[in-house]
């Protein structure tokens, strides 16, 4: 049987079930309704049914959500319980944050190389890794079984180092350039454009700044 396509905004919102569910597993509630859970979020509980439909629906009329299973179901749909390993092409600022970021262990991430051609910061470390140069970088991909690549390098940089990543064997690009990439089928790219928020986040500011002078 086919398998159902389900919409990018309903994987969207996934993840953050799966913390809101981990914070509650912690806390030791054993189930919740939908519209408890919508109080939470601020997610209607009617939108929440229906993302959790996609997969089959997990309540049971009349009790809730069981959140221990739920929390393991949507980590299951999540691919949360493969382990992938990545790489952090970029030693600068935002490279080393994401390098020390240890909740990526947490969820399965496994943080195993980075790599830069500045040579000042060659051989320096981040939690226990060496900084390579990036003529190391095919071959590491290749002996390591990496999955991911995570980009923190200048635009003028990404399309090529992709392209070499591709060729290489890696399967998923997190990308925080400021360029699209042009990949083959298959290959899965995530991208982050941290100046995109703050626009966004400016947007929502000004919004609001007009709708109170209104009042």
């Amino acid at each position: 049987m086919e398998a159902k396509e389900i919409s990018q905004a309903v994987v969207g919102r996934l993840p953050r079930y799966f913390r809101y569910l981990g914070e509650l597993k912690d806390e030791g509630v054993e189930r919740i309704s939908s519209q408890e859970l919508s109080e939470l979020m601020k997610v209607t509980a009617s939108q929440i049914r229906q993302d959790f439909n996609n997969f089959g629906g997990f309540g049971q009329q009349g009790y809730g959500y069981n959140v221990e299973f739920l929390y393991k179901e949507i980590g299951r749909i999540l691919g949360l319980e493969n382990k992938h390993n990545f790489i952090i092409i970029g030693a600068g600022n935002l490279g080393r944050a994401l390098g020390n970021y240890m909740n990526f262990e947490r969820r399965g991430f496994i943080f195993k190389g980075m790599f830069d051609k500045n040579p000042e910061l060659i051989g320096s470390d981040v939690r226990g890794i060496k900084v390579m140069p990036m003529e190391e970088m095919e071959r590491f991909v290749r002996e390591n079984d990496i999955d991911i690549a995570i980009l923190t390098i200048p635009k003028t940089s990404a399309v090529e180092v992709a392209d070499r990543l591709v060729q290489n064997g890696i399967r998923a690009i997190w990308n925080f350039a400021h360029v699209d990439l042009n990949v083959p089928d298959g290959i899965q790219v995530e991208n982050v454009h941290l100046s995109d928020s703050l626009m966004k986040l400016s947007y929502n500011i000004n919004r609001y700044m007009k709708e109170s002078n209104k009042d």
